[in-house]
């Protein structure tokens, strides 16, 4: 699923990702994205999310990872597979096979705005 970069998760910033979180510990490799209108609006993560992403943390078996494919930023759940990692669409389909250092960071916060489910 397609995920739009927002910008690095700076201090001061008033930006829903931030809201419900202390935003003074985000290291200074985090950033936001939003999650596309491709998504839709059932699931676990859904159009209009904004999620915090660390492009400094490892992929771990089970994140949430961001990828860059062909200049556009794409969420997959990561299964980790010795210094591989096993791509998964984070809404289903087919997966692929990718180097840990071709992901572009892992999620560590999601935020959903209270005008939304």
């Amino acid at each position: 699923m397609r995920v739009n970069y927002l910008g690095p998760a700076l201090l001061g910033l008033d930006h829903p990702a931030l809201e419900n979180l202390d935003a003074w510990r985000l290291p200074p490799s985090c950033y936001l994205v939003e999650v596309s209108e491709e998504a839709g609006v059932d699931g676990e993560i859904i159009e209009g999310d904004v999620l915090v992403v660390d492009e400094a943390r490892p992929v771990q078996h089970g994140d949430l990872v961001v990828v860059v494919i062909d200049e556009a930023y794409q969420l997959f759940q990561g299964h980790r597979i010795g210094g591989a990692v096993r791509l998964l669409p984070a809404s289903g389909g087919q997966g692929m096979t990718a180097r840990t250092d071709h992901c572009r960071g892992v999620v560590v916060h999601r935020a959903r705005s209270a005008l939304v489910g």
